[in-house]
């Protein structure tokens, strides 16, 4: 008998058989449950403000198209970025993950935009709440972390949080009017 297997108990065994995605973890089954759940709402919001990101990128108008269509597509590439380790991560502690548009849909925070038109400064100030949504987001699933002493995953979303404040900051500065107010 290979050694792995002496050192699993049967029932061990069984219902890992059972729950064939469940990946080992030290951490306990109700850990993984909190963490996934807390940042598969973060994959689901990413996914949703990278659409509304290009949406927006693929829509921009106006005097300041170059430097706004630019800036935007910077910004969905950041996003999109994200997603894939997001969703390893949730795998690495024994989570499953988002798995269709309609998943995302029921589990996303940010809220679409569908408009026929938006002004650019609108998309921009658009844009900036969301991503402070995001950030919110993701200082609440950063206590999960740290409640179920998640290091790593606490690691990958201060990055994260970095990530989105930077962009926060670069869409109120792009937005800012000529007397130095911004929106």
């Amino acid at each position: 008998m290979p050694k792995k297997i002496q050192n699993e108990s049967v029932e061990a065994l069984k219902a890992r058989r059972r729950r064939p995605l469940v990946t080992p973890t030290d951490l306990k089954a109700e850990a993984a449950a909190d963490i996934g759940a807390a940042m598969n709402a973060i994959l689901a919001d990413v996914f949703a403000l990278y659409l509304k990101t290009k949406n927006f990128h693929w829509h921009m108008s106006g005097p300041h198209f170059r430097d706004y269509h630019l800036l935007l597509d910077e910004q969905a590439d950041q996003l999109f970025a994200m997603t894939d380790p997001i969703a390893e991560r949730i795998r690495k502690i024994g989570a499953t993950t988002l798995r269709s548009i309609g998943h995302i849909s029921k589990t996303q925070r940010i809220l679409d935009n569908d408009a026929d038109y938006v002004q650019p400064l609108d998309m921009l100030a658009e844009l900036r709440e969301d991503n402070k949504t995001l950030a919110k987001g993701l200082r609440e699933a950063h206590e999960v972390c740290d409640t179920h002493n998640d290091i790593a995953t606490a690691s990958l979303i201060e990055n994260w949080i970095d990530e989105t404040e930077r962009r926060t900051w670069f869409l109120f500065e792009a937005s800012r009017q000529g007397d130095g107010t911004g929106h």
